[in-house]
C-alpha cells in the first residue's frame, strides 16, 4: 500500500503556489486575490487542467489524497469562520441602524423572493433526487441572498474607503446582512437535514440553545483568555483553536454544519484583548495562505464547466440575472427610500451585491448536505465570480469623484493593505 504523504507532498505545494499567483495576478487588475485563489482552484479542476490533462490532474490529485486534502481545506475554512465571527460586530451601528435594517433587509428579503420564485420553477431539473421543493427553494433563495462581509471590507480598505461614511454604512449593513443569512441558512440545513418540520424545529432550537450558552459564557471566556494571556500566547492560541473545533462537532452533533459552530465561537468570542488579537493573527496567517487554498480546490473539483449542456447556460444568465437585480435592486431602493440620493444609493447597492467566499461556503455547505447538484453548484460558482469581480470597478464608475465616497487623504497609506487581512 502506497504512502498517502507522498501524494499530499505535491499536491499541496501546486495549490499554494497556484493561488498565491492567481492572487497577485488579479491584484495587478484592480481585484480583491481572493478572486484570483477561486480562479485558481477552479483551473485545478475539470473545467481546465482535468480537460486538458487529465492524466496530469490525476497525478496531482489521485483519488486517495483527495480525502485529506479536502479535510483539510475544511479546517482552513472553520478557522475562516471563527476569524469572520470574530470581525462582525453589530454594535457599531450608530445613529444610522435604521437605515442599515432597512439596506439590510430589503437586500435579503427582494433577492430571497426572486430566488425563490427561479428555483421553484427549476425544481424539477435543479434539484437532486429525494430533495424536496421547499429546502431546495429555500438554499436556493438564501443563496442569492448572501453579501460577503470580508471581501467588501477588503475592497473598501484597497479604495481607503473603510473609515468613510459609505464605508462605515456599508461593512455595517454587511455585518448585518452576514448575521441574518447564517441564521436563515441555519435554518434551511436543519430542514434539509431533518427530514421533517419537528426535527427541524428541535435543531433549531439546540442551535439557538447552544448560542445562548456562548454568550452567557462570554464573561467566563474573557476572564479565562486574559488569565492565559499573561502565561503565554500559546495557551491563548491553544484555547482558541480547542474551542472553535468543540464548537464546530458540537452544532454537527446538532444536526447543523459545523461551519455554524466556528463562526458562533468567533462571535462568542471576547474583544478587545492584546492576546486574541495577536492569536487571531498568528491563525490568519496560517489559514489564508496555507489551509483555505485548499478549500478553493475542493470547491474548483466540484466545477466542471465542460458537463454543463448549452441549454443550462441560459439559466445560468438568469441566475445572474436574479442575483443582480434583487440584491442591488433591494439594497439600492432601500437606501434610496431612507433619504439617499441616486448616487450613493447605487453605490451602497454595488457594495452589497458583492458574494466572494462568504458565498462558496454557503454553496460548499449545499453541496454537502446534497441539497443542490453539481452544475447548479458550477452555475452559482459562475454567479459569484462574476458578482464579485464586477464589485470593484462598478463601484469606481458609480462614486466618481463624489467627496462623500473618496478616500479623505489620497495619498498612499503602508497600513491600508493589512486593515482587513481576512479577505486575502
Amino acid at each position: 500500500m502506497s504512502d498517502p504523504l507522498l501524494p499530499l507532498l505535491l499536491a499541496v505545494p501546486v495549490v499554494v503556489l497556484a493561488c498565491q499567483a492567481g492572487g497577485r495576478a488579479v491584484r495587478l487588475l484592480g481585484q480583491p486575490p481572493v478572486i484570483g485563489e477561486i480562479l485558481a482552484g477552479i483551473l485545478l479542476g475539470p473545467s481546465l487542467l482535468g480537460w486538458l490533462a487529465p492524466g496530469v490532474q490525476h497525478h496531482l490529485f489521485p483519488t486517495s489524497v483527495l480525502p485529506i486534502t479536502s479535510a483539510m481545506g475544511n479546517l482552513g475554512l472553520l478557522a475562516f469562520l471563527f476569524l469572520i465571527g470574530l470581525e462582525l460586530d453589530l454594535r457599531s451601528l450608530g445613529t444610522t441602524r435604521g437605515a442599515v435594517a432597512a439596506v439590510s433587509l430589503s437586500g435579503v428579503l427582494l433577492p430571497m423572493a426572486l430566488g425563490a420564485g427561479l428555483a421553484s420553477a427549476r425544481y424539477p431539473h435543479f434539484a437532486p433526487p429525494g430533495v424536496g421543493r421547499l429546502p431546495f427553494t429555500l438554499f436556493v433563495a438564501v443563496a442569492l441572498s448572501i453579501t460577503a462581509f470580508p471581501v467588501l471590507a477588503r475592497i473598501l480598505a484597497d479604495r481607503g474607503l473603510e473609515n468613510t461614511r459609505l464605508g462605515a454604512f456599508a461593512l455595517a449593513c454587511a455585518a448585518t446582512d452576514d448575521a441574518l443569512a447564517w441564521c436563515l441558512l441555519t435554518a434551511v440545513v436543519a430542514l434539509s437535514t431533518s427530514g421533517s418540520v419537528l426535527s427541524a424545529l428541535t435543531t433549531l432550537a439546540l442551535t439557538a440553545a447552544f448560542a445562548a450558552g456562548l454568550t452567557l459564557l462570554r464573561p467566563v471566556l474573557h476572564a479565562l483568555l486574559k488569565r492565559a494571556g499573561r502565561t503565554s500566547d500559546d495557551l491563548v492560541l491553544v484555547l482558541l483553536l480547542a474551542g472553535l473545533c468543540l464548537s464546530a462537532y458540537t452544532t454537527d452533533q446538532i444536526g447543523v454544519h459545523p461551519a455554524f459552530g466556528a463562526f458562533l465561537f468567533g462571535a462568542a468570542a471576547p474583544r478587545g484583548l492584546p492576546a486574541i488579537e495577536r492569536s487571531a493573527a498568528r491563525i490568519r496567517a496560517v489559514v489564508l495562505p496555507l489551509l483555505l487554498p485548499l478549500f478553493f480546490v475542493d470547491t474548483g473539483l466540484h466545477t466542471d464547466f465542460s458537463s454543463l449542456p448549452a441549454g443550462q447556460w441560459g439559466w445560468g444568465a438568469a441566475i445572474l440575472a436574479v442575483a443582480v437585480i434583487g440584491k442591488w435592486g433591494g439594497a439600492a431602493g432601500a437606501a434610496r427610500l431612507t433619504g439617499s440620493d441616486w448616487r450613493w444609493s447605487a453605490a451602497v447597492g454595488t457594495l452589497m451585491n458583492c458574494r466572494g467566499l462568504t458565498e462558496l461556503v454557503v454553496l460548499g455547505i449545499g453541496l454537502q448536505i446534497g441539497v443542490i447538484t453539481e452544475q447548479l453548484f458550477t452555475l452559482l460558482v459562475i454567479m459569484t465570480v462574476i458578482t464579485t469581480a464586477a464589485t470593484a470597478p462598478v463601484l469606481k464608475r458609480v462614486t466618481g469623484d463624489d467627496p462623500r465616497m473618496t478616500p479623505p487623504n489620497p495619498a498612499a497609506d503602508p497600513q491600508r493593505d493589512t486593515a482587513r487581512g481576512i479577505a486575502g
